[in-house]
């Protein structure tokens, strides 16, 4: 409390017996800035062993730790790796004569609206189950390629595994075997059904297929990303009938071969109708432009507004090279490595961007945490931007160039950049309450599933479960598995096992 604003409901999270890290609002004066930069929270945690405590006792102030990992990478399983790989980013290390078994990050987790949300799910809650509406086959679902966990089932059992990281080297790789090989003997498991991400080059999916291949009698079950976002989220609360489904996060294989992120469907247990999307835009660069979130404010606003405007625009960005402005234009013109997008996740990049917050990334989305923590800081909370809908085949596209009209005009009217956030956030807010109403009239259905990356940031889930509800809907977040990814492969286990 020193240092923290901590709620009853985060204390009884940070002296519950799964003592997670929580992230709490922080007195920034009280606490070095570095630790997290431009955040309004801290994730705190308290000594959960008898070791930390006779560490903490004889230092007698707060201590930074790391798990013992660099970003998404496996942790190190003995004190010769430690040495190795975190010289560059720790001071000093805890050894200790006893090797790692098994890896476990630290849990992640948020009090939102009073009730406890996971970020991240490890230690002190995998493998305890999330129990399912009804048996159903032995399934291993093999999760997304980012942020990736597994999850076997056994008769009414999802067994989640602890948060393994991004599926993007050959470490993780072997980390991930060796958990599956774990989970299936710990808990005697012989999948009838391996379920996998319809992203064809996710090493999770490169698994699932060579896994069905050693296994001639186990059904492969392919399953879209979003509707495994949904499916989990609704397993997660004991739903099984028609839902909305909202899932907006940063990337998803959708079923037309274009990378999906803003998708309103409505989902149940086995399918899925997709009803309404961003519009597609280009991302320069594919996944380089991830890490560069000003190629993507200059690929939208060049796809949306033309040359002519685009100069004028640029100005707003001065620290952008002119000769690559002039490579973006050459690759979304050639259409060369610029997929087509609808990302909720790639559109926050853009506005950070746009907005000068953040033109560079270190870690994965964080120009969207900095919109996110500016819009908190905004005195001026009032207001939205104008959106239009438009229909194809039947499908509602949510445009976007009258939003980044009305970014631009605030921009160079002087207006308070914290103040445009938080309009920028009060738009998606009103645009998913337009989407969730005008389907609810088609179809009648009530309960809205809110799951995604996306849905981590606060400010716009709080806002967003606020209007639904005022409005009559059932709002369902996320609580036993994460919003992110961590989450998918819960999704793909109910959708491969009740679909069979």
């Amino acid at each position: 409390r020193t240092f923290c604003e901590i709620t009853k409901e985060e204390e009884a999270l940070l002296v519950s017996p799964g003592a997670p890290i929580v992230l709490v609002k922080w007195n920034q004066h009280t606490v070095c800035p570095g630790v997290a930069p431009n955040n309004l929270y801290l994730g705190i945690m308290l000594p959960y062993t008898p070791l930390h405590h006779l560490l903490m006792n004889d230092a007698g102030i707060p201590l930074v730790m790391t798990s013992g990992n660099l970003s998404e990478e496996p942790i190190a399983k003995d004190n010769d790796e430690a040495l190795t790989r975190l010289a560059g980013i720790a001071d000093f290390f805890l050894m200790h004569n006893r090797n790692i078994y098994s890896r476990y990050d630290d849990s992640v987790m948020v009090v939102q609206n009073k009730t406890p949300q996971m970020i991240r799910r490890a230690r002190g809650f995998a493998p305890y189950p999330v129990k399912l509406t009804s048996r159903m086959p032995s399934v291993l679902a093999c999760g997304a390629e980012l942020k990736n966990s597994f999850t076997l089932t056994r008769d009414e059992y999802a067994f989640v595994s602890q948060h393994i990281g991004d599926m993007e080297n050959l470490e993780t790789l072997d980390h991930y075997e060796t958990t599956v090989s774990l989970y299936r003997k710990l808990f005697r498991i012989n999948p009838e059904i391996i379920a996998c991400d319809l992203h064809p080059d996710y090493l999770s999916t490169k698994f699932a297929h060579q896994l069905a291949g050693q296994n001639p009698g186990a059904i492969l079950k392919p399953v879209q990303h979003h509707h495994a976002h949904i499916a989990g989220c609704m397993a997660d609360n004991g739903l099984t009938g028609s839902v909305i489904g909202v899932s907006f996060d940063e990337t998803g294989y959708g079923t037309d071969g274009n990378i999906w992120g803003s998708e309103f469907m409505v989902a149940d247990l086995t399918s899925f109708t997709r009803l309404g999307h961003f519009e597609y835009l280009p991302l320069p660069g594919g996944d380089a432009a991830t890490k560069k979130p000003y190629r993507i404010a200059i690929g939208y606003l060049y796809s949306l507004f033309g040359e002519a405007d685009l100069d004028s625009f640029l100005t707003l960005m001065p620290k952008v090279n002119s000769e690559e402005v002039h490579i973006i234009r050459e690759q979304i013109e050639k259409k060369i490595n610029s997929p087509l997008t609808s990302s909720c996740g790639r559109l926050f990049d853009a506005v950070s961007a746009l907005l000068g917050l953040r033109m560079e990334i270190d870690y994965e989305a964080q120009a969207a945490v900095d919109l996110e923590m500016l819009a908190g800081r905004a005195r001026d909370t009032s207001g939205n931007y104008p959106f239009t809908l438009g229909n194809l085949n039947g499908i509602n596209i949510i445009n976007l160039q009258e939003i980044f009209s009305g970014i631009i005009a605030d921009l160079h009217e002087g207006i308070e950049k914290a103040t445009i956030a938080s309009k920028f956030h009060n738009t998606a807010v009103a645009i998913i309450f337009v989407l969730c109403k005008i389907i609810a009239e088609n179809t009648g259905i009530k309960d809205v599933v809110l799951s995604g990356g996306v849905f981590q940031n606060r400010l716009l889930l709080t806002n967003t479960v606020s209007r639904l509800r005022l409005a009559g809907f059932n709002v369902y977040t996320h609580r036993q598995v994460p919003a992110n990814d961590g989450g998918i492969s819960l999704g793909q286990a109910v959708i491969a096992g009740f679909s069979r």
